[in-house]
């Protein structure tokens, strides 16, 4: 008889840096591994649906950074809760899970935390699979305005300004709605799972802390950018191109730093998974196979 597979998802914690880290696997540990870093404002829950359709070829880990989902939350005083901060414990659960190599979903802030892993290990990275995920200017819009006005100026009435715009249920809702060819297709679990951990006490304050940090990123675009062409990995681009926070502006650059390059603009929103779903999983099944089985195997 054929070797059974199992689809089930694993939700585990494990203790990096003193913190609990959550997160969820499946497949075989001997397989191909995909690391799913998520978004703002949610966490592994994202990934929910995708998990299955990969882990019967492929191991898959999908984490919660601190202070979303699942994982610890330190206060903000306890915790420095800076992009920097967070890669390093994604970092550091990779390697205390032993996985010396792997493709990276990067998805909105698993972009930053994603490519700050990928350019200080570009030797574990067997592809990329980026979805709504930003490493160009042209692809911080109008929406990022009051958010580029808080880095310019960390005032109470600017995080004000963002907490109103950014952190309400409304916000949360329109980020699952809008671009979307059909809301009624976008369970409202979504939304209402995020608000709740949003609405954690304390946890809107380390929001703040990390809007003012994402204006580290940008600075950092064109070493990200010298790493893409420098390494070339495989990429698949797969972009909800009706996206207001990171619209296809964001997407098209990737054209000129890479060669090996399968991009994907999709007729959603920002959290493409929750409409296209189905077709992003056959997307990565076909692009990794022929990307990082093939190539593992020749190796091999």
């Amino acid at each position: 008889m054929p070797k059974q597979t199992t689809r089930r998802t694993a939700h585990r914690s494990i203790e990096i840096d003193g913190l609990d880290i959550f997160y969820r696997e499946a497949g075989p540990k001997d397989a191909p591994v995909v690391v799913l870093l998520h978004g703002f404002p949610t966490s592994s829950h994202m990934f929910r649906n995708l998990i299955p359709t990969l882990s019967d070829k492929y191991h898959v880990i999908a984490p919660d950074y601190p202070g979303f989902g699942a994982s610890a939350m330190p206060a903000l005083g306890e915790f420095d809760y800076s992009f920097d901060r967070l890669a390093g414990i994604v970092d550091r659960l990779l390697d205390t899970l032993e996985l010396s190599s792997y493709s990276l979903y990067l998805m909105d802030y698993g972009a930053p935390i994603g490519f700050r892993i990928a350019a200080n290990h570009p030797e574990r990275v067997d592809s990329l699979i980026i979805q709504n995920g930003n490493a160009y200017d042209e692809g911080l819009r109008e929406f990022w305005n009051p958010i580029k006005a808080y880095w310019a100026e960390k005032s109470d009435e600017n995080a004000q300004t963002l907490r109103e715009a950014l952190l309400t249920i409304d916000a949360t809702r329109w980020q699952y709605t809008h671009g979307v060819r059909d809301e009624q297709a976008i369970a409202p679990d979504n939304w209402f799972n995020d608000q709740y951990l949003l609405d954690r006490p304390g946890n809107k304050d380390i929001q703040i802390e990390l809007f003012h940090s994402y204006g580290t990123n940008p600075p950092l675009y064109p070493a990200w950018q010298q790493y893409l062409r420098e390494n070339q990995p495989p990429t698949l681009i797969v972009w909800g191109k009706n996206d207001y926070i990171f619209p296809a502006d964001g997407a098209e650059p990737y054209k000129r730093d890479l060669k090996d390059l399968e991009l994907h603009l999709l007729d959603t929103g920002h959290f493409a998974l929750e409409e296209d779903g189905e077709q992003i999983a056959g997307l990565m099944r076909d692009f990794l196979a022929r990307r990082v089985e093939s190539t593992n195997a020749e190796a091999a």
